[in-house]
């Protein structure tokens, strides 16, 4: 499994210590307080208030670490977004080789994937129809499903700040090889993001959430 560094800090909120699974984290959110803290130097900086948010239903949880392929994670983020059929979590992965991935999480079913670089420009995701085609410089992707999401909230620690998130766009995309990618408009531009199915056996996970009844 991966072995999380702990640099620590004092909440600039409320005092209580912070402490760091991921030592580059750029952003956190204080256990205690709620306070969303972003690192400027070595300072931790208040940029916004984490409002009470729905608990997660998802047997993932920060501190959980799993399987990826030959390689291992440690979940130490994540993000909520919610659509008109329900919600779904983004899960911030630091993997052993050094490198940080997403764990999509909707209904118990999972997908990790990794920032791509497509080689050419994407087309902003609210342009695209279902049935489009996407074109990267190694993929050509049919566009297979499209959703309007709202930022709900954050926990945890993340590779980017959220203050500016919002309601987006995110794009579903297949190749005839079978290679799926999702292209993310809560940036712009774009990013685009391609990875895994996998299961929860196949994730091996420890530390998991547990539930009455398992």
């Amino acid at each position: 499994m991966t072995t999380p560094t702990t640099p620590r800090a004092a909440c600039p909120s409320c005092g209580a210590p912070i402490s760091f699974r991921w030592a580059q984290a750029v952003q956190t959110t204080c256990d205690f307080c709620k306070a969303v803290l972003v690192r400027r130097d070595l300072d931790l900086e208040k940029v916004g208030q984490q409002a009470d948010f729905p608990a997660t239903a998802s047997p993932v949880q920060l501190g959980m670490q799993g399987r990826w392929g030959n390689r291992t994670f440690t979940v130490v983020g994540r993000l909520t977004y919610e659509w008109a059929r329900g919600r779904w979590n983004e899960w911030y992965l630091r993997v052993s080789d050094g490198s940080g991935a997403w764990l999509s999480d909707a209904q118990l079913e999972y997908a990790i994937t990794t920032e791509m670089a497509p080689g050419r420009p994407l087309p902003d995701p609210s342009t695209l129809r279902v049935g489009d085609t996407v074109q990267t410089d190694r993929h050509r992707f049919m566009v297979t499903s499209i959703t309007q999401a709202q930022y709900l909230g954050t926990e945890g620690e993340l590779p980017f700040a959220t203050a500016d998130r919002s309601l987006c766009w995110f794009v579903d995309l297949l190749s005839p090889d079978g290679t799926f990618a999702t292209l993310d408009g809560s940036e712009t531009p774009p990013l685009l993001f391609s990875g895994d199915y996998v299961t929860w056996d196949e994730m091996a996970p420890v530390g998991a959430r547990e539930f009455d009844g398992w």
